[in-house]
């Protein structure tokens, strides 16, 4: 429990990694071999990550709801093997095998409210995120907010499928907004514990947004390297606080459902992004900042009316049982016998 935030924030540490590389990556490829180039190199992570998967331990919780125990235990054996800790006495037992992850489970009167709040900062997140990746490389090529807002009416006559390149300083200081994302899981991991999640995250989006209104002055490169890498360090800090709330507001049974609907919400918002990042900002730069802007002000509102703060408590195993409370009153009058939804040691 005390861990659980710091570990996956850790893991985040590797997107980051991801997104750094992938700058490097370009900085060599795309001056003499080219976009394909880039484009194909960058796939290649993902083909050694498809083969590495068949050697990826599967969650011991569900091959038990797979009916699968065998298996569980051979899982759970492995990680107290790996941790120099013992097996939990008792035997592992399946309650209710029916408990599978349901659409309707995440609409439940206990949950409705958080599904719909969760899809808006999923949404916002990556609305956010990538609308602001695609805005650093249009801003460091005209200069500033108000160098883009003039050049826009000077090239109409233009050709709309011409594409300018990022020159080398273009590409150090897209380098530099990227490595922002490393102190960004540092902020998080550093605030997640103590402020807790919901107002981490309302935080990371306030500071997204104030730094997208200070873009509205006219401020040198210089500056607006800053303020960009100060937007992409909380707006990726928001990205890492919502991975870490997500599995801990739902139940066992609907965790994995839960967060990958969210993830496709955030899908859906890096989908439509490029049409107020790229297509927008061809008529208003400035009433593409208020967009980005006001919808990070609204998934902060969001992050606050969120009904359930997880913070130092448990993972759920049932949506049929008082949040948080998995470890208390498990015993059914009396018998003795410790039970779980979705598979626990008797």
């Amino acid at each position: 429990m005390k861990a659980r935030a710091k570990c996956i924030l850790l893991i985040e540490v590797f997107w980051a990694i991801g997104t750094v590389f992938e700058v490097i990556l370009a900085v060599f490829v795309m001056p003499s071999l080219g976009w394909r180039w880039l484009l194909i190199l960058s796939a290649v992570p993902l083909l050694l990550f498809a083969v590495l998967c068949f050697w990826l331990p599967e969650s011991a919780r569900y091959d038990v709801l797979s009916g699968n125990q065998e298996k569980a235990i051979a899982t759970l054996k492995r990680i107290a093997t790996e941790n120099g800790a013992p097996m939990p006495l008792g035997k592992l037992i399946i309650s209710r095998q029916e408990d599978r992850g349901r659409m309707r489970d995440l609409f439940t009167p206990h949950f409705r409210w958080t599904t719909l709040l969760l899809w808006f900062i999923w949404f916002s997140n990556a609305f956010s995120y990538y609308g602001l990746v695609l805005l650093t490389t249009e801003l460091f090529q005209a200069g500033d907010v108000c160098s883009i807002s003039s050049q826009k009416k000077a090239v109409e006559a233009k050709c709309s499928l011409a594409c300018e390149y990022l020159s080398e300083e273009d590409y150090m200081d897209l380098l530099w907004t990227t490595l922002s994302e490393f102190p960004g899981v540092l902020v998080t991991l550093w605030i997640i514990d103590r402020l807790g999640r919901k107002k981490t995250m309302a935080l990371c989006f306030i500071i997204f947004s104030l730094c997208s209104l200070l873009l509205f002055i006219c401020v040198g490169r210089n500056m607006l390297t800053l303020l960009l890498f100060i937007a992409r360090a909380f707006i990726s800090g928001g990205f890492q606080a919502a991975y870490v709330y997500t599995p801990e507001v739902y139940p066992t049974a609907t965790r994995a459902l839960g967060l990958g609907t969210c993830s496709g919400m955030a899908r859906v918002g890096a989908l439509i992004t490029p049409f107020i990042a790229q297509v927008m900002l061809e008529s208003s730069v400035y009433l593409t900042l208020a967009v980005y802007s006001g919808c990070c002000l609204l998934a902060a509102l969001a992050s606050c009316f969120l009904p359930i703060e997880t913070k130092g408590r448990g993972l759920q195993e049932s949506s049929h049982r008082e949040w948080g409370q998995e470890m208390v009153g498990r015993g059914t009058h009396g018998a003795g016998v410790t039970r779980s939804n979705s598979g626990s040691q008797e």
